[in-house]
């Protein structure tokens, strides 16, 4: 059975709810808590575990250090994840600088950049020079890469990144990009995301005024 990209977003709801849960205290926990801290359905809780083979007690449950294992390890947070980032921009600044990534098993362990002055190997990531790319894919083994570049070039430097051995690309240029067959790109446009944000905010207003 195909899993579908919505599939896959809800176990990560579904792990992030159950680690809140445990620092609650919890167990065990049903279907239903799962669904109430996670914005699904029972159902839809149920269904999304028996195409990965979880199954629980209607009566015990799930215990929740057993199933968050599980789900880890199906999103595959039961190891550090290597990424690359191409971009050292405001936008990959600012990826660089964030400490999250780590606690959820993703580790960027190398930034790359075409303007020499944003070249630095002495800092914790450091910043290289894009020609050195698809030799560090190669020796690292990368296989997730973000990019975060005008998209006037995002098209060729993915292709690039997939040429090294990237395998799956996080895209936040503004531009949908043709990949490779067995490559995944995901393209995060913040433009096009808060267009929505605000159709929507200005949608729902207009129903309000009109009670």
């Amino acid at each position: 059975m195909p899993i579908n990209r919505k599939c896959i977003i809800r176990l990560s709801r579904y792990k992030n709810a159950l680690e809140r849960l445990k620092a609650l205290g919890f167990v065990k926990v049903f279907s239903d808590n799962l669904a109430d801290a996670s914005g699904a359905t029972p159902s839809q809780v149920r269904k999304d575990f028996s195409i990965f083979g979880i199954t629980g007690n209607r009566r015990g449950g799930y215990i929740v250090d057993e199933l968050v294992t599980q789900l880890r390890e199906i999103l595959g947070k039961n190891k550090i994840q290597k990424v690359v980032l191409v971009g050292a921009g405001h936008i990959g600044t600012a990826l660089l600088r964030y400490k999250g990534f780590e606690t959820g098993g993703i580790k960027i362990i190398a930034a790359f950049d075409i303007d020499p002055s944003k070249n630095n190997n002495k800092t914790d990531i450091p910043v290289l020079p894009m020609e050195q790319l698809s030799e560090f894919v190669k020796s690292e083994q990368v296989k997730i890469g973000i990019l975060a570049i005008p998209d006037v070039a995002a098209q060729q430097v993915s292709e690039i990144m997939l040429s090294a051995g990237i395998r799956g690309i996080l895209n936040f240029a503004p531009i949908q990009l043709r990949g490779s067959e067995g490559s995944v790109i995901s393209t995060i446009n913040l433009e096009v995301e808060l267009e929505n944000l605000i159709y929507f905010v200005n949608a729902s207003g207009k129903i309000v005024d009109k009670k």
